[in-house]
């Protein structure tokens, strides 16, 4: 598939990759500037014109994919039989710099209730570039009318309407982090007990007072789970600085503490890379 499809693809199917731009071209090249292509871990779509130009900046997007970062970099390639490598030699006489942009998986959420305060944290989350779901068992609260509000939005918004919300959190990709915060206390205690139960998700956060989480606390011991388990658990949610309890000061907390998760989240993959290449060496 052409680059552009490849990028597209990428994103809906949360795979990293890196996005690799002919810049600027002196002299004789394979490919004019602005050609890409798109390289991960086990392939390669599109071209920027073959041969040693093409392995080496293949060779070097792997090792960014390796690292987890997020840094764009810059290459420059003398394409003459003076500058050989391990790829072979190119005699086009010209010049090539390449930008070899990584193309991250976003970080996703999904908020479970859109009441006030969920509708008030979608308008925040949809300005971020993530996969951003929105389950309610109310349907006239996931109406389209009523969601206008993200029309102009960032994210990829997903909405849900699920009369058993649960369901929906087998649907969601891993490393989702969930929000619960419906209508019905009731709800809310079958989400969280079924949110410890799946194993592929991110940070499981529960509106609420203190007093609401020990009577949860109560029921998920019941149900088997241990108090290790129940720590993944955060109650109440959001930065303890901001007190506000009007919906738009929520949501700005909530909104905060999951910035601050997202980067927390990019900081581990980076340490993560870095300590495998050091495994590898």
């Amino acid at each position: 598939m052409n680059w552009l499809r490849a990028v597209e693809d990428l994103r809906v199917r949360r795979r990293p990759g890196v996005l690799v731009t002919v810049t600027a071209v002196r002299g004789h090249a394979p490919r004019e500037a602005g050609a890409k292509m798109v390289v991960t871990a086990d392939d390669v779509h599109d071209t920027i014109g073959g041969g040693n130009l093409e392995a080496s900046a293949i060779q070097r997007s792997r090792e960014l994919l390796g690292t987890g970062t997020s840094i764009p970099e810059t290459l420059s390639f003398s394409l003459t039989d003076k500058a050989p490598s391990e790829h072979g030699r190119q005699c086009c006489g010209g010049e090539v710099t390449l930008l070899l942009e990584p193309l991250a998986v976003v970080p996703a959420v999904a908020i479970f209730g859109v009441g006030h305060v969920g509708l008030e944290l979608a308008r925040i989350l949809s300005r971020h570039d993530l996969e951003l779901h929105l389950v309610d068992s109310r349907a006239d609260h996931v109406d389209p009318t009523r969601l206008a509000v993200l029309s102009d939005a960032v994210a990829t918004v997903h909405v849900h309407h699920a009369p058993v919300p649960e369901i929906v959190l087998g649907q969601v990709p891993p490393g989702t982090h969930v929000l619960v915060m419906t209508h019905d206390h009731a709800e809310d205690a079958a989400l969280i007990d079924m949110a410890l139960r799946c194993g592929h998700l991110g940070s499981i956060g529960l509106i609420g007072s203190s007093a609401k989480w020990r009577r949860f606390q109560r029921q998920l011991a019941a149900e088997g789970h241990s108090a290790e388990a129940m720590d993944r658990v955060t109650t109440p949610i959001g930065l303890p600085e901001l007190t506000g309890k009007d919906p738009a000061t929520i949501a700005v907390s909530v909104a905060a503490a999951l910035l601050q998760a997202f980067e927390r989240d990019r900081a581990s993959a980076t340490t993560s890379g870095a300590a495998t290449r050091g495994a590898r060496a």
